[in-house]
């Protein structure tokens, strides 16, 4: 296993957070695994000489940009709860979670809040406490570099109101943690957390049980290396919360745990890749067909394993859709060099549920290379892309949501510059629709 390819812990957020060894593009023909759901073979869509209108513009904001910000997860929360959305951000560099308060409507401002965070990979919000304050689930590795050390944490900023947090270790000394979520998964009214930990050439995943009064009980799910993303929802229908895991290093598959009950979970391989230099960089959860069962999007574009060389032919998007009874059929949506951390939402206001991905390797000598994508459903499960910024470049997360209380979406993105060329830089950038 080479060091190359474990960075990709980067990624996922790394949320997440991701990383593998460099394959050949024949062996990239898809199958399932033994006992895997079946696929199918939709092909690409072709980009049309004229794709719909839908343009952006860009505005930074937060803190001003110093050096080589490293951005590695964005989310977009009402964190104050004062009826206009907010937005976190995990800053790798600085080693810390901030908060970029709106107030008043328009006006961003942007601190660090809690105590400094070691290699902050993934932030989500949730009542833990269930005190009616919203707190932080923060997924630390420790170093974001190659390391098989236990230097892994799960953290809660606990809110404690008039814009103070305090940093709780729910769990430290375990391998590098790149994700973390909340949902009662053994239906005793509290908080459970799911963990993914990317390790090295060690990692897991685990259930962490709330027993109350901030104690948590651990359950290894998983024995494997490579863990990035773990979205909550109920895959099956029948009423508990599952989750699904994107795991790469040596596996580079999609897993399913189905909640059983009791704290039991059954879990299953939905889809795997033939081959390990497939790349894995996120998970998404999303009713793309409206039928709704919800359905998993998953991306493919880390370039960590290629050495920075530039992105693999078969980088791109592909949508797992959800049949019901733990069935995912398998459909290609798209090419996109580098492609990254695919998020939902209705871009055009058409009620159709559209993609948005970014680029973190792509041909960075290439004016016209695409960095922000948008992927528009026509409603009938089909997806045309439509480039939307071919500058800043380098980028491995982004958000979307209402921050201007209006229901149209806003994106935004974060600046991942931990490799040359230092060029087309950003941090954290707003976008909004164009009229």
């Amino acid at each position: 296993m080479s060091t190359s390819r474990a960075v990709k812990v980067w990624l996922g957020a790394l949320s997440a957070l991701a990383a593998v060894a460099l394959g050949t593009l024949a062996l990239m023909l898809l199958r399932p695994p033994q006992g895997s759901a079946p696929i199918s073979t939709t092909p690409a869509p072709t980009i049309p000489r004229s794709p719909p209108p839908l343009a952006y513009s860009p505005r930074a904001i937060g803190l001003p940009m110093v050096g080589n910000p490293v951005i590695t997860h964005l989310a977009i929360a009402d964190l104050d709860q004062d009826g206009m959305n907010d937005i976190l951000v995990c800053d790798a560099t600085a080693g810390t979670v901030n908060w970029i308060r709106q107030f008043p409507r328009g006006v961003f401002t942007e601190r660090p809040i809690g105590d400094p965070v070691s290699g902050p990979a993934h932030v989500a919000v949730c009542d833990l406490n269930q005190d009616g304050r919203l707190d932080l689930l923060v997924a630390s590795m420790g170093i974001v570099l190659p390391n098989n050390d236990r230097i892994g944490q799960v953290i809660v900023m606990e809110n404690l109101g008039d814009g103070r947090f305090r940093n709780r270790v729910l769990a430290e000394h375990i391998a590098r943690v790149t994700d973390v979520r909340a949902a009662d998964f053994n239906g005793d009214g509290r908080l459970d957390l799911v963990v993914g930990q990317f390790g090295y050439s060690q990692g897991e995943i685990r259930w962490m049980e709330n027993l109350g009064n901030w104690e948590f009980r651990s359950h290894q799910l998983l024995d494997a290396p490579g863990t990035i993303m773990t979205p909550v929802a109920d895959y099956d229908g029948d009423g508990r919360m599952d989750f699904a895991a994107l795991v790469s290093q040596d596996a580079e598959a999609i897993h399913l745990f189905q909640n059983s009950g009791g704290g039991k979970f059954r879990a299953s391989i939905l889809w795997k890749a033939q081959d390990e230099s497939w790349s894995s960089s996120g998970l998404e959860v999303g009713d793309l067909n409206r039928d709704g069962r919800p359905d998993l999007v998953a991306s493919n574009g880390d370039g960590f394993n290629t050495g920075f060389t530039g992105p693999a032919p078969w980088h791109g998007l592909q949508w797992l859709e959800n049949r019901g009874g733990g069935e995912f059929v398998y459909h290609r949506i798209g090419d996109m060099p580098g492609c990254y951390s695919p998020v939902c939402a209705d871009l055009n206001g058409d009620g159709f549920v559209d993609l948005v991905t970014v680029s973190g390797f792509n041909h960075e000598n290439d004016p016209q290379a695409v960095w922000l994508m948008a992927w528009l459903n026509d409603g009938h499960e089909k997806f045309t892309p439509v480039a939307l910024a071919r500058e800043p470049t380098h980028l491995i997360t982004v958000a979307v949501g209402d921050l201007d209380g209006n229901g149209v979406p806003v994106l935004v993105t974060g600046g991942f510059h931990a490799y040359p060329p230092f060029k087309q830089m950003s941090r954290v950038t707003l976008w909004r629709r164009q009229p």
